[in-house]
């Protein structure tokens, strides 16, 4: 379900597979434009009746929303259409849950979760609102049963957040080790899907787990990359850096979750080139684009040098092919430079390199441009 709002996903399509990824079957999409949300339903009443009509006729279990809901809202829409209701972050939420493998990354959910059902207690007690108090007086709606639940997950958010606090702390140690080696730090960012964890795998040999789903993978994982020949004389020798794999962005990632991948996401922050890689054959690279900025802006990682990889272009037609193996796309204002390549092929990675050996030579602050004829904003 989705709202005449900015980012407006006309087919659904992001949505239908973040559902598949948590592994569910759409079976039916239905958009609306309002001028504003209803503050009761978010949808309209008639709106809703339609749902509830094609949720009975398809034999649909459970009703997504495409925007967030607010705890009323939520209730109230569960009510009216007499089926579970959820929203788009509690299913980001669900997909980060079953693929966090390490004890950080589990943390990082669980926190997440936490705070998200912190707001949304009230309608899991409504079996409490007529609870007998004592002398034969009624009860309050279930007061005292929501407090203890809220003051457990207040207390399981702040053991939570302990914990996290400890791994951060190790992280930090761990960057300030390398940063006292002299070591060349880079991290790859980019949208879910755009093929991160492919292209770490095929620059240093790795076997982080990689597919073609969203969130693939949500732990970081840090490998050291060696780059021969700083620069096109072949002089100046070769060098390792630090090349890290971070979790993808996707449009409107839940606050909540960039707040409790904040370790993960520092090494971005900590980092001395971003490598975001953009999935070149994906329609709308653009706005995938918009929103990495976007979140980086919120992590404090924007005035980071970055560096574009236009990957997947194994998979564009033969007219959208790139006519050179390297430019420069202009990024908010910024030329940086900008590679074509194909992590799954191999296509572009030599190229990839020398950038990367000559970015590596110099400080950060330094980092040269690819010398191209003109800016292009396409893959062509």
């Amino acid at each position: 379900m989705d709202l005449g709002l900015p980012h407006f996903d006309t087919g659904l399509e992001e949505l239908g597979l973040l559902a598949q990824t948590a592994g569910m079957d759409p079976v039916a999409r239905v958009t609306c434009k309002r001028k504003a949300p209803d503050a009761a339903l978010f949808i309209g009443s008639g709106k809703a009746d339609e749902i509830r009509l094609l949720a009975e006729q398809t034999g649909a279990q459970e009703v997504l929303f495409d925007q967030s809901l607010s705890p009323a809202q939520q209730r109230n829409l569960e009510k009216h259409l007499g089926l579970p209701v959820n929203d788009r972050t509690l299913l980001i939420l669900q997909i980060f849950a079953q693929r966090a493998r390490s004890h950080e990354g589990k943390l990082q959910v669980e926190l997440a979760r936490l705070q998200y059902v912190s707001t949304r207690l009230v309608r899991r007690w409504s079996h409490l609102e007529r609870q007998t108090g004592g002398q034969g007086l009624r009860g309050g709606p279930g007061e005292k049963q929501i407090e203890l639940d809220r003051r457990m997950i207040g207390e399981a958010i702040k053991r939570t957040k302990e914990r996290l606090g400890k791994l951060k702390k190790q992280r930090q140690t761990q960057r300030r080790h390398r940063e006292r080696q002299g070591a060349f730090n880079i991290s790859l960012v980019g949208y879910t899907n755009a093929g991160k964890s492919t292209l770490f795998n095929a620059l240093v040999k790795a076997r982080a787990y990689a597919a073609d789903q969203l969130f693939a993978t949500l732990d970081t994982t840090t490998r050291q990359l060696y780059l021969a020949n700083a620069d096109d004389s072949g002089q100046g020798g070769g060098r390792s850096v630090s090349l890290s794999d971070t979790v993808g962005f996707i449009r409107d990632l839940p606050h909540g979750l960039i707040a409790a991948f904040q370790a993960t996401l520092q090494e971005a922050v900590d980092a001395d080139l971003l490598l975001h890689v953009v999935d070149a054959a994906n329609p709308g690279f653009q706005e995938q684009i918009d929103e990495v900025q976007r979140v980086l802006h919120e992590i404090g990682a924007a005035g980071v040098p970055q560096m574009l990889v236009f990957n997947k272009i194994d998979a564009l037609e033969e007219g959208r092919q790139p006519l050179q193996a390297s430019d420069t796309y202009e990024l908010e204002g910024v030329a940086v430079p900008r590679v074509f390549a194909s992590a799954r092929t191999g296509q572009g990675l030599p190229e990839l390199r020398r950038l990367l050996a000559g970015a590596a030579a110099r400080p950060p602050d330094d980092m040269p441009l690819q010398d191209a004829p003109e800016f292009t904003d396409s893959p062509a």
